[in-house]
């Protein structure tokens, strides 16, 4: 046990530390007079935020001279479509056109997906893509990438998808459900007994019911457990659905909207009941994903016109906003009038963005253009190794993000 102290010591104590009070006061004085002090920095409120996470929707692409030699996948990969095998197909800058990585403003370069970690951290799970050809062009990438590294799969069409594949060492599905409008739609002819629609002069067009989900994809929601939506270029499509020869009309809980809406209105109203549909229908702690308009890049006219795509860079930021100014109304704006309507949809929705717009407006140099195929430059689609692997790049990053968020 330690020696106990006499009261006495401590009384002792207690005088030596009263002079010693008083003169504390008087040394700070002199200290202050003769060291004045420094001016401390205020903290700002963004010091004290925790670190934001990177915004990928804004930047630019920066040159990668090693990117063609480590391909992730190649012209060999079965599931590209003839059309968008621009190495195969011989376009002259089919390599060339993925020496470009994407560097969002402000942060590092966005990380490139790998195939093996997604594999094993998307065990036993389903992923959906639905949509038009441009959600099919991105799932062909993803899954070329991940075939690259694991090839033992089953083929098949889940819920009715149009293709699929599942990964069976991992179990993990992706698949791809093709749905032009999201909604349900065929022809339709006006009646001999007349209706409302054969009463305005309406003769024949195409039936679009906005509250009805297309059933290549109604039975996705509860069967994935993430999806990635996309909708748009058909909405915008005058050579389908021409407003005089066969227009859309619409209807709602089985009976024709009076009066007639315009395309655009049509898309809010379909967004609507399908954001509220998927809403209902996904499978608990489902995530899901609306993909932002996917650009063209037509120049001298649209595709009919003689439009071509022969560039062999990416655009510059002064270019990209002629390109796409709404207020030019030039040939390629539908990717920034569809996407008016998308952001307004999804404000108040529970769905995550996943926006690609930007990174690929600067992309003139990465569509299939003359050696697609067609009898017309193919100036919409992307060349494959191309842009949409950086879109599955974006992918992994959100999920990766949500994970997080959700942990």
């Amino acid at each position: 046990m330690p020696p106990a102290r006499s009261p006495a010591a401590g009384v002792r104590r207690r005088k030596a530390f009263v002079p010693l009070m008083l003169l504390l006061p008087l040394v700070l004085l002199i200290l202050f007079l003769i060291f004045p002090p420094r001016s401390i920095p205020a903290v700002s409120n963004a010091a004290l935020r925790p670190q934001q996470t990177c915004d990928y929707a804004g930047g630019g692409w920066v040159p990668d001279a090693s990117a063609d030699s480590q391909l992730r996948y190649d012209h060999t990969c079965k599931e590209i479509f003839k059309g968008w095998n621009c190495i195969a197909n011989g376009k002259r800058n089919g390599r060339a056109l993925l020496r470009w990585r994407w560097k969002p403003a402000g942060c590092e370069l966005l990380p490139r997906l790998d195939p093996h970690q997604f594999l094993e951290r998307h065990r036993n799970t389903n992923i959906g893509f639905v949509g038009d050809s441009l959600n099919r062009n991105m799932f062909a990438s993803l899954v070329c990438m991940l075939r690259g590294v694991s090839g033992e799969v089953r083929k098949w069409r889940p819920a009715g998808a149009d293709r699929g594949f599942t990964f069976l060492h991992y179990n993990l599905t992706l698949s791809y459900h093709r749905t032009n409008l999201l909604v349900r739609y065929g022809r339709w002819s006006a009646s001999p007994d007349g209706g409302p629609l054969e009463s305005l002069g309406y003769k024949q067009g195409y039936r679009v019911d906005v509250d009805i989900p297309d059933q290549a994809w109604a039975d996705a929601t509860s069967f994935h457990d993430v999806l990635i939506f996309n909708t748009g270029h058909w909405w915008w499509a005058p050579s389908k659905f021409d407003p005089i020869q066969s227009p859309m009309v619409f209807f709602e809980k089985g009976m024709p909207i009076i009066p007639p809406l315009l395309p655009p209105e049509g898309l809010d109203l379909a967004l609507k009941h399908m954001i509220a549909f998927v809403n209902k229908a996904i499978r608990p702690n489902g995530i899901k994903f609306f993909r932002t308009q996917s650009p063209r890049h037509f120049e001298g006219g649209d595709w009919n016109e003689g439009g071509s795509c022969q560039r062999d860079q990416p655009l510059s930021s002064k270019e990209v906003k002629d390109f796409f100014s709404v207020d030019n109304n030039g040939t390629n704006t539908e990717v920034r009038l569809v996407n008016q309507h998308l952001m307004k949809a999804l404000e108040q929705s529970t769905f995550r963005v996943l926006n690609v717009t930007h990174m690929s407006e600067f992309r003139a140099d990465a569509h299939p253009s003359t050696t697609g195929g067609k009898k017309h430059d193919d100036c919409m689609h992307w060349c494959l190794p191309g842009p949409t692997d950086t879109w599955n790049d974006l992918l992994a990053a959100n999920l990766a993000a949500t994970e997080r968020e959700l942990a």
